[in-house]
């Protein structure tokens, strides 16, 4: 099951899930997007959400407000769906308007190779950055091991190419595979320090020694945070 996030609350751009794309809400711009792969079901802190996922003829359900984040709130609604330890879940964030299907699919497959793993917690993926795109904070690097692991994720540019010019870092796309147990494992550990500094939860599982399997992609998405992003990414997408 793919399930999408969405709390209506945000500083930079007010309601912004809601937010017109070419007349239809971006919760369910993206929720189009990603339908062909599996079920969707929408996680929500609001019931205005939740009754327009219905008009769409999305699955909805409301979660609680107070989450600390988006992996929480889709395991609240994967319990209340009662998913099964091998199922799958895929949480795509709501701001993915754009995100490709074959990106997200690539997730689901390697989550799907992955079962059964208990050492592999999560499942993401990755596109190749340029130095210049690797010098903006708000794109999450990461670095993997020979197996394809995640070795540490960081605002920061990783590897730092200290004797050399370097110009294919890995750029981490927010889009995370798990098992319905490994969300469960997932959501009973206790926040790590890496994590309050770098603001990234996944670093939360490579702190407690769990892996995280990564595959790269071609995307020409990004997550929308301001309206500006809105009108920057409607520039370069034919809807």
């Amino acid at each position: 099951m793919i399930i999408i996030p969405a709390r209506i609350g945000s500083t930079r751009f007010p309601n912004k899930i809601l937010a017109d794309i070419d007349g239809i809400p971006m919760v369910i711009r993206t929720a189009k997007a990603v339908d062909g792969i599996d079920d969707v079901l929408i996680a929500t802190d609001s019931q205005e959400v939740v009754d327009i996922a219905k008009q769409f003829g999305y699955k909805a359900t409301l979660t609680d407000k107070n989450h600390q984040s988006g992996t929480d709130r889709i395991f609240e609604a994967a319990k209340k769906f009662g998913l099964k330890d091998n199922d799958i879940v895929i949480n795509v964030q709501a701001d993915e308007p754009f995100i490709e299907e074959s990106v997200v699919k690539a997730v689901y497959d390697l989550t799907k190779r992955n079962l059964g793993n208990e050492k592999i917690l999560m499942n993401s993926c990755y596109k190749i950055l340029n130095s210049s795109q690797a010098d903006d904070p708000n794109l999450v690097k990461v670095v993997t091991s020979l197996s394809g692991n995640a070795l540490y994720f960081s605002r920061s540019k990783i590897p730092y190419p200290r004797d050399h010019h370097f110009d294919e870092f890995r750029g981490h796309i927010g889009i995370y595979g798990f098992s319905m147990k490994s969300l469960e494992v997932f959501c009973s550990l206790e926040t790590s320090s890496i994590e309050h500094i770098e603001k990234l939860e996944q670093l939360r599982a490579l702190h407690n020694d769990y892996d995280i399997s990564m595959v790269e992609v071609e995307t020409n998405s990004f997550g929308i945070d301001t309206q500006e992003d809105l009108e920057r990414a409607l520039k370069f997408h034919i809807l």
